[in-house]
């Protein structure tokens, strides 16, 4: 989705950091062999995920829906040298392809994967966060917020994906298979609304929200 004349948007892209020969060959693989490529973040907007993981310099990183292990990757590299990433995703098929590349990584032994659903996962992980990246199935969206602001340290920062989803959030009704939309809405006034946060929607790719906790 692009907010910008295509060939505005693309030298963005090209005076932006380069993208990891690593996530290359993520990309490269994913579109080979994963269904919905389009899922993956990208080289601009995972350039955008690093910076701001350096800017946070967490010591933890939540990341609520893994994929093919682009984004977590990309967070990864603000972690501090102590630190750890706790990634999770229902995709029992994934897991291999995860694995393999965050060993190929520096960051192998610091990013911890979990199977399941996140909303039986996170109450069980015994730690607070000082990032956390939502961008897993849009009609769960607030609740992995309910669920993630209590473990969430002061000063920490939710990054939510999506949130504009193709510009469908302006629309008034939807069609009647369509419960992202509808969840989305819901979820952006949730973080308008809810005074433990600061948030600020940025119109990256498909929408990111940054929201803080005060």
């Amino acid at each position: 989705m692009h907010f910008i004349a295509e060939n505005l948007d693309d030298y963005v892209v090209e005076h932006s950091e380069n993208e990891p020969v690593l996530l290359q060959q993520l990309t490269r693989e994913t579109y080979q062999k994963i269904l919905q490529p389009r899922m993956l973040s990208g080289h601009y907007q995972g350039r955008v995920l690093s910076m701001i993981s350096k800017l946070v310099n967490p010591k933890s990183i939540l990341e609520i829906g893994t994929y093919t292990g682009y984004s977590a990757l990309c967070l990864a590299e603000g972690l501090q040298g102590s630190g750890t990433l706790h990634t999770i995703d229902i995709n029992e098929e994934l897991v291999y392809f995860q694995r393999k590349y965050f060993d190929r990584s520096e960051y192998g032994s610091q990013i911890h994967q979990h199977l399941g659903d996140a909303l039986d996962i996170i109450p069980k992980l015994d730690k607070t966060f000082d990032l956390v990246f939502i961008d897993a199935d849009k009609e769960n969206y607030s609740n992995y917020f309910h669920v993630i602001i209590d473990r969430l340290n002061t000063g920490g920062i939710i990054l939510s994906d999506n949130v504009l989803w193709s510009g469908k959030v302006l629309e008034k009704s939807f069609k009647k298979d369509d419960t992202s939309t509808p969840a989305l809405i819901r979820y952006n006034a949730l973080l308008k609304a809810d005074t433990r946060v600061e948030t600020v929607v940025l119109p990256i790719r498909d929408g990111l929200t940054i929201s803080r906790k005060i």
